[in-house]
């Protein structure tokens, strides 16, 4: 199976631009055939979809509060997955975590049997 590890969290000014990377390793013979996906939980809220892309990095899904603004990216030859924020608002401040799944357009946390620890995002005003 896989394993996920988050990277590239941290403190920005809203308005201001970070990219979040999940590197995937593992046993797993071809971890570049998952569908891949990112989600948020911020404090005292449900864990939530942020965005999802195909094994092949061709097809990309997103929440309607991040369309526009953020971009999911994979390199299958990395086994990476990024996500790309920019115009941070206040209400991004949550911990973001990589996943990955065996469907396609996966939006429910159900769908997904992998996930990273999470990394920490924070905006400021």
């Amino acid at each position: 199976q896989v394993q996920l590890v988050e990277s590239g969290g941290g403190l920005v000014q809203a308005g201001g631009s970070l990219r979040l990377s999940c590197a995937a390793s593992g046993r797993t013979l071809s971890p570049s055939t998952y569908t891949m996906g990112w989600f948020r939980q911020a404090p005292g809220k449900e864990r939530a979809f942020v965005a999802v892309i195909s094994w092949s990095g061709t097809s990309t899904y997103y929440s309607d509060s991040v369309k526009g603004r953020f971009t999911i990216s994979r390199d299958n030859a990395k086994n990476t997955v990024y996500l790309q924020m920019n115009s941070l608002k206040s209400e991004d401040t949550a911990v973001y975590y990589c996943a990955a799944s065996h469907e396609w357009n996966a939006r429910m946390t159900t769908q997904y049997f992998a996930w990273g620890q999470g990394t920490q995002v924070t905006v400021s005003s």
